[in-house]
């Protein structure tokens, strides 16, 4: 089958049919799966509170919508939500038949993990804000109620449904996708547009660019800020030494390659002279 995928040329319109079809694969494929969702939305909102329920210390806590239509539109929302997150990895599979003739055996075998990984990673972002930091982070926005006594109304809080939501879904991407910056770097440093020099260099830049994407993505709260801005860091780092094996190992290929065509390059360059000196000989001249 590999045999077939490196030996297979296509003309321009063929590979446009092919993608449709591998496009048209993953839509339905994702719209079937956000039909399936739709229909246990509800539990999959209640999984996505459960992290706000649980830190709730007072009776009486709930969540509240305005409009007759936001709790509809929320599961809408929840459904595709959960469509997409599922369904990652059979689109990231199309993706990867499509583009697969045109790559040698070497690049496959380069590209493939990064494939695999992706999902790999966005997931653990998603599990790491959805267990550790919601809960810091809820308790922190709790701490702002007040009981409230004679002359003063107490401060409780009555979130939306949608704005909750809205919230959660934020954090989730932004988690997740922040957890494939050494795959993103790794991968510009095989084909040459970073390395693990630049990347130490510009190590403060890369700090405070990770404490402003930070303040821009999670709520205006230090500890979801710190919680996002530490583990981009941390990602940072492992992108070096990511990036400094690849180059290692670069280099010993061309090492390797080197040692291999080292005779038959001196045997090539020995040949035409051999040649002059004989035709000479012959001739005379």
């Amino acid at each position: 089958m590999i045999k077939d995928i490196d030996d297979s040329k296509a003309p321009l319109l063929e590979h446009l049919v092919e993608l449709r079809s591998r496009l048209i694969r993953s839509v339905v494929v994702i719209l079937v799966l956000f039909v399936a969702c739709f229909f246990v939305a509800e539990d999959i909102y209640i999984f996505l509170v459960q992290p706000l329920a649980d830190v709730f210390d007072r009776e009486g806590a709930r969540l509240i919508y305005t409009e007759l239509t936001e709790v509809f539109f929320t599961y809408v929302k929840v459904a595709m939500f959960t469509a997409l997150f599922i369904g990652f990895p059979f689109v990231a599979a199309q993706l990867w038949l499509f583009i697969a003739p045109g790559l040698y055996r070497n690049e496959k075998g380069a590209f493939l993990p990064f494939l695999v990984m992706t999902p790999v990673l966005f997931f653990t972002g998603g599990a790491l804000v959805y267990y550790v930091i919601f809960p810091m982070a809820w308790v922190f926005f709790l701490g702002f109620e007040t009981i409230g006594g004679d002359g003063t109304l107490p401060i409780q809080l009555e979130a939306k449904v949608a704005e909750y939501l809205s919230l959660v879904m934020k954090l989730i991407f932004a988690f997740g996708l922040s957890f494939e910056l050494p795959l993103l770097l790794t991968l510009m440093a095989r084909v040459g547009l970073t390395s693990s020099k630049g990347l130490a260099d510009k190590r403060k830049y890369s700090i405070v660019m990770a404490f402003v994407a930070a303040a821009i993505l999670t709520p205006p709260d230090p500890i979801s800020q710190i919680s996002l801005a530490v583990p981009i860091i941390l990602l940072y780092e492992i992108s070096i030494i990511a990036v400094r094996i690849v180059e290692k190992r670069k280099k010993k290929r061309e090492a390797a390659a080197d040692d291999d065509d080292g005779p038959s390059g001196s045997d090539a360059g020995d040949g035409p002279e051999e040649v002059v000196e004989e035709t000479d000989f012959n001739t005379g001249r």
